[in-house]
């Protein structure tokens, strides 16, 4: 089985834009997140032409799959606002993997707010995990859009969400949504500095003593973070912390989610295998085709092919990992599997 970590739902119907529409130019009007205007058809249509075609193609077989991670929108509207969008988008997604159970699994958009607490996003994990059958969530450590006003995820202000992400099983993959600030392009600029971002906050705290179970997934293949283990291994040593092989890397894992072979191949130079999940977040920020190559940027599976893995590391990355990392896949397919079987 191969099992892409990183999928978002970028080609949703528009009915889902209209609803956002009208939810920003009137918040005190609140449509219901009941009154998305979206059909199974368009669903399906909107899937057959994009990530389930090309799925088959590039041979994949299960994407863990959110809600679009740009238009998430921490730093617009209210709470409710946030919290009735946060509810439209996972509703979605949750019926996107009823529709196809064999192709996808849902992980959580959270209604953070720039400034807010994190009572709504627990309810709403709680929810996703419960009642929708999620796996996991998408956590943003920066609901301002790029002004980063946020408390360091280390700080005690997360804690609570942690508590249950522990409690659930469940890990995060920490994303950024839209940048707000002219200095940073979204997907260019703020996607990558966020993820590097994280890396040094985990290296800096004390996060897992505390909480030694919870698990992160840097999207992206870590930012800079492979670029730069040199320096983040220097800096663990200057600041008296420890190892990054003993203070992060059993907490702390990476996609494979870089549009090019020399990345890849350096990816899994420096980082341990045990911790890279494939990823390639098809349809996403990068579309285009390379001139160099013929082949789309995102088929990031083509990059790892091309690499002399043996077989124990290739069954690792492509879903050995993801499996241990979200065990929650793995009771979303045994009642499969026994039906098949039977």
């Amino acid at each position: 089985m191969i099992i892409d970590c990183h999928g978002h739902y970028t080609t949703a119907p528009s009915g889902l834009q209209t609803f956002r529409a009208a939810q920003l130019a009137d918040a005190d009007a609140l449509p219901s997140p009941f009154d998305v205007a979206v059909s199974d058809d368009e669903i399906r249509a909107s899937l057959e032409a994009a990530q389930l075609r090309l799925s088959r193609e590039r041979g994949t077989d299960l994407t863990i799959f959110s809600p679009r991670a740009s238009a998430m929108g921490h730093h617009l509207g209210t709470e409710a606002t946030g919290t009735a969008w946060a509810r439209a988008c996972n509703d979605l997604i949750a019926r996107v993997c009823e529709l196809y159970p064999d192709n996808f699994v849902g992980v959580a958009q959270l209604p953070q707010v720039a400034g807010g607490d994190l009572a709504a996003s627990i309810a709403e994990m709680e929810r996703c995990v419960n009642e929708l059958g999620f796996v996991g969530i998408n956590l943003n450590p920066d609901p301002s859009g790029g002004h980063w006003t946020a408390l360091p995820l280390t700080d005690r202000f997360w804690y609570p969400l942690y508590e249950k992400m522990c409690e659930f099983d469940v890990p995060a993959m920490i994303h950024v949504s839209a940048s707000c600030n002219a200095n940073f392009h979204a997907t260019g600029a703020h996607y990558l500095n966020a993820d590097t971002t994280a890396f040094m906050q985990f290296v800096q705290g004390d996060l897992f003593a505390d909480f030694p179970s919870l698990r992160f997934v840097i999207p992206h293949g870590g930012g800079a973070v492979p670029y730069h283990w040199g320096r983040f291994r220097g800096l663990a040593q200057d600041l008296g912390r420890p190892t990054l092989e003993e203070g992060v890397l059993g907490n702390v894992f990476f996609d494979t989610c870089v549009y090019h072979r020399p990345g890849i191949a350096l990816l899994l130079d420096v980082v341990p295998h045990d911790n890279v999940l494939f990823g390639s977040e098809m349809v996403g920020a990068v579309r285009g085709v390379d001139p160099r190559t013929g082949h789309n940027y995102d088929d990031t599976k083509r990059y790892l092919d091309a690499l002399d893995l043996d077989v124990v590391s290739r069954a690792k990355i492509f879903s050995g990992n993801a499996l241990r990392v979200y065990p929650r896949i793995a009771r979303r397919l045994a009642p499969a599997a026994a039906s098949a079987g039977a």
